[in-house]
């Protein structure tokens, strides 16, 4: 079947030229959800009276209940969207119950035999009815053509969107169609590099647009927006968006910069008119910064007042800022953000990658590359004690080892304490977090150990 239809021809009556002409322009808004808003202007040619305008090459995800057709002098009468796209198995399927022309090549001679067949069926192969006789087409390499008299009129060689119109008078008009449509969305991708040597980072960010909506966008003018627009539910897909293991802002930030805004949602237009062709990945930069500070720390975080079974990795953690003043200077849109250095050959490394939030210039970002290799901490419960029927004393021991040359700081948070918890003694003083969590900075030299100790009372 499949070089039957490969081999398919077909003398057929052309379907409609659209009303648009060849003077358009495109505009493409895209959300952060798989969701965009396009607004295409085009010159059209208005006759007196009732009309049918074809415009083609729109989104073959478009959501129709969200089409807008704004032109001077015209009363829309209805709107129809045709997605039922041509191909030589529609055609086949559409054919069902009417008549075709069979057209077969004797290899031998090259002669041609015509026959008039009606279409019984096309479940998993075309069934014909030949004169008397039931035929089914094989996939046999014979050369055979099908002849149909004319495309259906529900059948369309490009995503279509007809709209009946009534003009007040002949003449062109500029229409401006807009629509939403899912297909079309966009993230932002970052590359850092650290450099050992004077803590200090170089941030590159991209734009990663992404098209499947099904068509191409010649020559758009492109906005991309940081947020997510609410939508009813139902109305667009639920995107599902994993949460990060490990929180990354820090700090949120205060600061204002120049970037448009629109509303609550910051705007990122491309410097120039792009296409964005359908099933392409497209990389534009927004963000270049050289020389931010940065400190690399480590973080080790306990859940429970337990013993842990075995020495745990420290995560390794890098913070920097998004302030205008030591910091990248910019709003960041969510989105992935890999860290690299440079090994001894001065050739850049990946050392990991965390994914950021929307985060607003000013804030201090803690991202987590990885589990260290050389910074190890055991939790160890000495000793536990029942006060009361409802009242327990947990005295902890962490021994945090440190195999790197230098030496290192880590922050160790101790969660799981609740409201009613408190710190009745302590070798080193620590910060209380939250009513849930405690924290030390604690030091550990080369090639070294520290150990601490904390006396913990929790009532439950």
């Amino acid at each position: 079947m499949r070089a039957l239809l490969l081999g398919i021809g077909w003398a057929i009556l052309m379907l409609a030229v659209p009303a648009a002409a060849a003077d358009r322009a495109l505009s493409v808004t895209i959300y952060n959800d798989d969701l965009a808003l396009i607004q295409d202007l085009r010159d059209i040619e208005i006759k007196d009276g009732r009309q049918r305008i074809e415009f083609q090459d729109v989104s073959a995800e478009i959501r129709p209940e969200t089409v807008s057709l704004n032109m001077a002098d015209i009363s829309i009468v209805e709107q129809n969207f045709d997605f039922d796209l041509l191909t030589p198995a529609k055609l086949m399927e559409k054919a069902v119950g009417k008549e075709v022309t069979i057209v077969r090549v004797n290899p031998a001679t090259g002669a041609e035999t015509r026959e008039l067949a009606q279409v019984l069926a096309t479940n998993g192969g075309v069934v014909l009815k030949i004169g008397q006789r039931i035929e089914v087409l094989r996939d046999d390499g014979l050369p055979v053509r099908v002849i149909f008299d004319k495309v259906p009129d529900n059948l369309r060689a490009r995503p279509t969107l007809s709209v009946t119109v009534i003009g007040a008078h002949s003449g062109t008009r500029r229409a401006t169609l807009s629509y939403l449509t899912p297909g079309l969305g966009w993230r932002a991708d970052y590359v850092a590099l650290y450099n050992e040597s004077n803590s200090k980072l170089d941030v590159q960010g991209w734009v990663t647009l992404t098209n499947s909506s099904g068509t191409t966008y010649d020559n758009a003018q492109t906005l991309l927006v940081a947020g997510s627009p609410a939508a009813a539910d139902g109305a667009r897909p639920v995107v599902y968006r994993p949460q990060p293991r490990r929180g990354t802002l820090q700090e949120a930030g205060t600061e204002s910069g120049s970037r448009e805004r629109l509303g609550d949602y910051y705007l990122y237009p491309l410097a120039e008119r792009t296409t964005i062709a359908n099933l392409q990945t497209k990389q534009v930069s927004f963000l270049d910064v050289q020389g931010v500070p940065a400190e690399h720390g480590y973080e080790y975080r306990n859940h429970w007042l337990g013993t842990a079974e075995m020495p745990i990795s420290a995560r390794s953690v890098y913070s920097f800022s998004t302030s205008a003043h030591a910091g990248l200077g910019d709003q960041l849109p969510a989105g992935i953000l890999r860290f690299y250095m440079r090994d001894k050959r001065g050739d850049p490394q990946f050392i990991g990658e965390s994914r950021i939030d929307h985060t607003p210039m000013g804030s201090t970002l803690s991202l987590a590359t990885g589990d260290a290799f050389d910074v190890k901490v055991h939790a160890i419960v000495d000793k536990r004690t029942r006060q009361s029927p409802f009242d327990w004393q947990t005295d902890m021991r962490y021994e945090l080892t440190n195999a790197r040359p230098v030496a290192v700081v880590v922050k160790l948070i101790q969660d799981g304490l609740w409201g009613d918890s408190s710190i009745k003694s302590e070798s080193q003083k620590s910060t209380r977090r939250s009513a849930d969590a405690a924290e030390w900075a604690v030091a550990v030299p080369a090639n070294g150990k520290t150990t601490l100790t904390a006396s913990f009372e929790t009532k439950y």
